[in-house]
């Protein structure tokens, strides 16, 4: 009888049908690592046999019968509800598996329940916190819902567990940034670029790092007092950048803040040379520039300082002689600056026709 007794807690034990995350045994093993893969490809139809072969043996089995609900949800429209009591019931049956709470979850944020997926995966996290996958899912739900602070420990998480990514490394500090902590932003793309070795590809001048220089720059470029910083890093990148034409537009900004207007003039200068001759952004720095005034944006469209300030004569006259003479002389078939200059005199006509009236 005690044998017996024995016996029976031994199968109890090793029983996946028991929870807890028992192992399957490896046939129906086997068969849940291709029912897995058979979702994530979209084959829904052999994967809901995969299930249905597992569940056979094993009709209790809590991971399978989430899987086969999720599966069922993706199927078929019209089996939402039985989808739904799939997954519960892979769940209560296997209430210790990180895969049933994940599954839970996924079925949540399916129906754009957001806030209970967030909580599923929270609670999958308990039962396997190293899982790469629920945490991408995770930090993915966090700023969608714009919780910032939960993203950035998320990501955290993710960093530690993986420090060889860039990505992850990106990711961290793109959270930092968007909580508005700029230092601690830099400090995670400074801590980056000290891990790698001297050669590396991600130091060379190609687009990524280029992009990564850049980014930095607007790290810098929103600290206060950060403009005299933004230049130097400008000149330690130079040879990195891949994108001139942004490299000169962070330039003008900070010779703007520091208001060194002929330096700033001549990079507007040199952007309207690149081809930028359309972009009204550049003509409102550049007027900016000329006038001696900060340049404040945004500027949307074709506004300029000429259409959103008002100006003194003396500023308009100054203003028409370089775009009629300079500006046309250099850029003769430039749309935009043939068209300033009127918007110019138009303004000054329709001030002569009110003073006339």
């Amino acid at each position: 009888s005690t044998n017996n007794n024995a016996a029976l807690a031994s199968n109890a034990a090793n029983n996946p049908q028991a929870g807890q995350g028992r192992p399957l045994p490896k046939k129906e093993g086997d068969l849940f690592k291709n029912l897995v893969k058979l979702y994530e490809s979209k084959q829904y139809k052999k994967a809901m046999k995969h299930a249905d072969l597992i569940l056979k043996k094993f009709p209790q089995h809590g991971e399978t019968l989430a899987m086969k609900g999720l599966t069922v949800y993706y199927f078929s429209a019209e089996k939402k509800e039985e989808a739904h009591d799939l997954v519960k019931l892979g769940l209560r049956n296997d209430m210790r598996s990180h895969v049933c709470w994940h599954v839970y979850g996924l079925l949540h944020r399916a129906d754009r329940n957001y806030l209970e997926a967030i909580k599923a995966y929270k609670q999958a996290l308990r039962m396997d916190g190293d899982n790469l996958q629920i945490l991408r899912d995770l930090s993915l739900l966090q700023i969608q819902m714009r919780d910032l602070s939960g993203f950035s420990v998320t990501r955290n998480s993710i960093l530690s567990l993986k420090p060889t990514s860039q990505q992850h490394w990106l990711a961290f500090a793109l959270s930092k940034h968007l909580q508005g902590d700029f230092d601690g932003a830099l400090q995670v793309i400074d801590i980056y670029l000290s891990t790698l070795a001297e050669g590396s590809p991600e130091l060379e001048r190609q687009y990524q790092p280029s992009e990564l220089q850049m980014y930095k720059a607007l790290l810098l470029l929103n600290k206060k007092g950060g403009a005299q910083a933004v230049l130097d890093h400008l000149d330690a990148c130079q040879s990195i950048v891949v994108d001139r034409g942004s490299w000169l537009w962070y330039r003008m900004q900070c010779y703007s803040l520091l208001e060194q207007w002929e330096d700033a003039r001549k990079v507007c200068l040199l952007l309207l040379q690149r081809g930028a001759t359309e972009d009204y952004r550049v003509h409102a720095a550049y007027q900016c520039a000329v006038l001696e005034i900060p340049f404040v944006g945004p500027y949307m469209g074709m506004d300029t300082v000429v259409t959103t300030q008002v100006l003194t004569k003396d500023q308009k006259d100054l203003l028409l002689q370089l775009y009629r003479n300079d500006l046309r002389e250099e850029f003769p078939r430039s749309a935009a600056i043939t068209r300033i200059p009127l918007t110019l005199l138009l303004d000054e006509a329709e001030a002569e026709q009110t003073n006339g009236a």
